[in-house]
């Protein structure tokens, strides 16, 4: 496995959340929000691009003059099935929400048709649609995109399912999915797509200290109870790839307290059962919010926050996972 910086000096003190897309063979886009604190208006989403060894400046790319903007979620639609090698010079879909907090913030979108070097004006998502909440979103065969969307209020959360069947277009909206008697709650969803109309969301959770399931057999429009799985889960996000080979790779913290350390595990029965999670990060400090994807080459990126301080990249092959 190889890990590098994203960037070593940048025109902000802290970031947060990233997101990771291939937007050509070979090239490699990363946004995340970053300003001086989390929550204050100065906070907007930054991008950086990778086309070999070495990682772009950062540079601005959304921002708000009154408010924050959060989680970016970043997809390059294929127009093909989920893990299709990716059309260079297709249309980029960089998704993020502005507001003072999760509680009332919107959702925004914008589009690139560069890879990344030149963004669209922001286009406001419906009321009542948020788009990915944190974790990239998945293009099914029938070239619909389905976002795991989440809603926190004061006292609930609960996951969504939000359908666009044109690239951001048009919407449809489906749940609540819950924990039955557990209203606060789950958010957060990581989506995979595991064939036949079987969408699988792996969620955070408050106050369970377990990763949450959910599944839909209708491509998103039904959803049964979501349930506890086995791993524990900090009140922290994780992501998760559905693998050329068939397998589930998550990464996520394995423990039920902190956000060290940072892990990254293998499931070959679509989430049943996991691998011994292996380590990317366990020193003391914050190693949280972490993206994953498998590229055309195979090889498995990840990001993550780094203390607040930096985003991480890590790279690593199948085998090793």
């Amino acid at each position: 496995m190889q890990a590098r910086f994203v960037f070593d000096d940048a025109p902000f003190a802290s970031c947060h959340a990233s997101t990771i897309a291939e937007v050509a063979p070979g090239r490699f886009l990363c946004a995340w929000f970053g300003g001086t604190e989390e929550g204050n208006p100065d906070v907007g989403i930054w991008v950086a691009d990778l086309a070999g060894e070495e990682w772009s400046a950062p540079r601005l790319v959304a921002s708000d003059p009154e408010q924050p903007c959060w989680n970016p979620a970043l997809l390059q639609p294929s127009g093909t099935a989920s893990n299709a090698v990716p059309r260079s010079g297709g249309e980029t879909l960089l998704f993020y929400k502005a507001g003072p907090r999760p509680s009332n913030w919107s959702g925004l979108l914008k589009r690139s048709t560069d890879g990344g070097t030149t963004w669209s004006e922001a286009e406001w998502l419906p009321a009542g649609i948020l788009g990915p909440i944190k974790n990239k979103p998945v293009e099914l065969e029938t070239g619909e995109i389905v976002c795991g969307s989440s809603v926190e209020s004061w006292r609930l959360w609960a996951c969504w399912c939000e359908i666009t069947p044109d690239a951001g277009r048009t919407w449809s909206k489906h749940g609540p999915i819950q924990v039955p008697g557990k209203p606060y709650g789950i958010i957060q969803p990581a989506v995979l797509d595991l064939g036949e109309g079987h969408i699988r969301f792996l969620c955070r959770s408050h106050g369970m200290r377990r990763i949450v399931c959910a599944d839909s057999l209708d491509g998103g429009r039904t959803w049964g109870d979501a349930f506890l799985t086995s791993l524990p889960n900090p009140g922290s996000g994780i992501d998760a790839a559905r693998l050329a080979d068939g397998r589930i790779a998550l990464i996520y913290n394995h423990t039920t307290t902190d956000r060290t350390p940072l892990n990254v595990a293998a499931s070959e029965d679509g989430g049943g059962t996991w691998t011994p999670p292996l380590v990317l990060e366990d020193e003391p400090g914050e190693y949280s919010y972490p993206a994953i994807i498998q590229a055309a080459d195979g090889a498995i990126h990840m990001t993550y926050t780094w203390r607040r301080e930096r985003i991480k990249h890590a790279v690593m092959s199948p085998a090793e996972l």
